[in-house]
C-alpha cells in the first residue's frame, strides 16, 4: 500500500529475471466517467496490515499456479485525481500467455479478497464502493 504517486517502472524492474521472456504491467487509473456520472476524484482506504498480507498472498498464489513467475503489486490509498494510477501489477514469466493470465488473475483477486474501499466523489454526490458500501449521499439527502 502506498500513499504517493505510483511509478510503474520500479515494479517492472522488480520482476525481471534471467528466464523472463515476458513482462506484463497493468495499471488501473482513475477514470472521469462511470455509468454516465462524472467523477471529480476518488478516495481509497484500506485496512493496511490485512491488505498487505492479502497482496502477498496473491503473489504467492500466482507463483504456485504459474511456476517461474515473479509478481510485484502496489495499490494506492488516499485522494486520487483523474488519470492517477490506483494500482500497478507487474508479472514476469518465461512466456507471454502466462504473464497475461497471471496479471488478470491478480486484479480479480485484489477485488475479491483485499480490504480496500473506494469512495467515488461526483459533481452531485458520493458513494463508497466495496464491502463496507454505504447508501449514496446526494445533495439534498440520501439517494
Amino acid at each position: 500500500m502506498v500513499e504517493t504517486v505510483i511509478d510503474p517502472e520500479p515494479y517492472r524492474k522488480a520482476v525481471l529475471h534471467a528466464s523472463a521472456g515476458a513482462v506484463t504491467v497493468f495499471t488501473g487509473h482513475v477514470r472521469e466517467w462511470t455509468k454516465g456520472i462524472r467523477t471529480i476524484y476518488l478516495a481509497y482506504e484500506a485496512y493496511i496490515p490485512m491488505a498487505e498480507k492479502k497482496l502477498a498472498q496473491i503473489g504467492k498464489e500466482i507463483e504456485e499456479q504459474w511456476p517461474n513467475t515473479k509478481v510485484a503489486i502496489a495499490h494506492r490509498i488516499g485522494k486520487l485525481e483523474i488519470s492517477d494510477i490506483a494500482v500497478v501489477i507487474a508479472v514476469s514469466s518465461p512466456h507471454r500467455k502466462v504473464a497475461y493470465e497471471a496479471n488478470e488473475y491478480a486484479i480479480e483477486r485484489i477485488k475479491e479478497i483485499v480490504p480496500i474501499w473506494k469512495k467515488e466523489i461526483w459533481e452531485n454526490g458520493q458513494e463508497w464502493i466495496g464491502e463496507q458500501k454505504q447508501k449514496p449521499i446526494v445533495e439534498g439527502g440520501l439517494k
